[in-house]
């Protein structure tokens, strides 16, 4: 495409195709006109010289084009034939404009003055790659923090003020932190899709800050703590309890254990979880449909799979299903109610602040302790970010600054 001036210069001297002089009738006379490529429109003289003595007369020139509606103008005035031709640029580039900032002004006439409940409700159905739980907890949130601050304002009234009075809204409301974070962040994924779309000049959330989640120490099993509560249920509990503190396992996907996914002596594959909405079996966490993710699989959990198979048979593979349905997935409730039985009997000395997943808490620290670098343990649990990980575990880390500066100085001494 012809548009920088240069090219168009050149055209018109001759130096490159696409010029052409035409007669148009014009009161007594004939009128010759210079036609620029591309549409751009026409230039001419309606003195009686030739084009060849235009550069000598002193008269000025003319310019002819259509305008974005489309219908013929002309303009006058121009002193210069490179005046004529800068200003058929200008408009030509103006035109090329009007169509994007046309869509653009369609787009904030039809979602600037939307509710933002309404915007987010449509939003909600591109959020295909949503596990249940995910969407179950987005919907929580809208209900609970989103909906009763923000739902009724127009969308095109969001700027970082608005963004900051709403984070102000539930630090006032003694809202946790985590809830503050997670909030902040569906918030913000709303306000970036209305960005895009044209709604604002500026982002929103740019340049706020966002409630940082500085969530509490894990509260974490001593290995002989966990050899007496691994058998203070029933067989279930003790596959469960194994699962999750020898590979790292989520609660749900211990419920999905299958013997099929045993991919190796040492490596598990895990493939699904046990939905706790639809009871179902489902895609893990942060995954897609068929993603998986390979955990190192250690020898007294590979043979407490393999005891537990042996003695309750499997159904396609799977060793836990819903006693009273075998045809069922096994339910979450049914580890929960366990562990509630097990802590009520005061028969152990359980810290307070343990739950169900201080077990997997187990497996990240025990991981560390050993050595192991934080970005394989963060794959293993299935954080979507290593600063999760980083965020939970940190005072777990082998390591001081102290202890740094000495084996640095080894290096250094070497």
């Amino acid at each position: 495409m012809i548009s920088s001036f240069a090219q168009v210069r050149a055209v018109v001297d001759g130096r490159m195709p696409a010029t052409s002089q035409q007669e148009h009738p014009r009161g007594q006379h004939t009128m010759a006109t210079k036609t620029l490529p591309r549409g751009m429109g026409t230039f001419f003289k309606t003195c009686d010289h030739p084009p060849a003595r235009w550069s000598k007369c002193l008269h000025e020139y003319t310019i002819r084009f259509r305008n974005a509606a489309g219908r013929q103008q002309e303009e006058s005035g121009f002193p210069r034939q490179d005046d004529a031709i800068e200003r058929l640029l200008e408009i030509r580039r103006s035109k090329l404009v009007v169509p994007k900032n046309q869509a653009r002004a369609e787009r904030i006439a039809k979602y600037g003055s939307m509710r933002f409940e309404d915007y987010t409700d449509e939003w909600k159905q591109g959020q295909r790659d949503l596990a249940a739980s995910s969407r179950r907890h987005l919907e929580s949130l809208l209900k609970h923090h989103l909906y009763p601050a923000l739902g009724s304002r127009r969308m095109d009234t969001f700027d970082h003020k608005v963004v900051e009075g709403f984070i102000r809204t539930m630090e006032r409301n003694n809202v946790g932190l985590a809830t503050q974070a997670n909030a902040f962040d569906k918030l913000r994924a709303v306000l970036l899709d209305a960005f895009r779309l044209g709604l604002y000049e500026e982002n929103p959330v740019e340049g706020v800050k966002q409630p940082q989640y500085d969530p509490k120490r894990a509260v974490i099993p001593t290995v002989a703590l966990l050899s007496e509560l691994r058998v203070a249920g029933d067989d279930a509990f003790t596959l469960v309890t194994d699962l999750m503190s020898g590979c790292g396992m989520r609660n749900g996907e211990a419920a999905a254990v299958n013997v099929n996914n045993i991919v190796a002596d040492d490596v598990y594959r895990i493939t699904e979880q046990v939905n706790m909405t639809t009871k179902t079996y489902g895609r893990l966490k942060h995954r897609r449909v068929g993603e998986y993710r390979d955990v190192p699989l250690p020898t007294r959990v590979r043979d407490t799979i393999n005891w537990y198979a042996d003695k309750h048979g499997t159904i396609d593979g799977y060793l836990l299903r819903q006693p009273t349905n075998p045809g069922a997935a096994y339910p979450h409730h049914a580890i929960a109610n366990q562990w509630r039985t097990i802590k009520d009997s005061e028969k152990f000395a359980i810290p307070d602040g343990m739950v169900i997943y201080g077990f997997r808490h187990f497996f990240a620290s025990n991981c560390l302790a050993q050595g192991i670098p934080l970005t394989d343990v963060a794959d293993w649990m299935g954080h979507r970010n290593i600063a999760v990980t980083f965020q939970i575990y940190r005072h777990l880390l082998p390591g001081s600054i102290s202890k740094a500066a000495k084996l640095i100085n080894m290096g250094l001494a070497a």
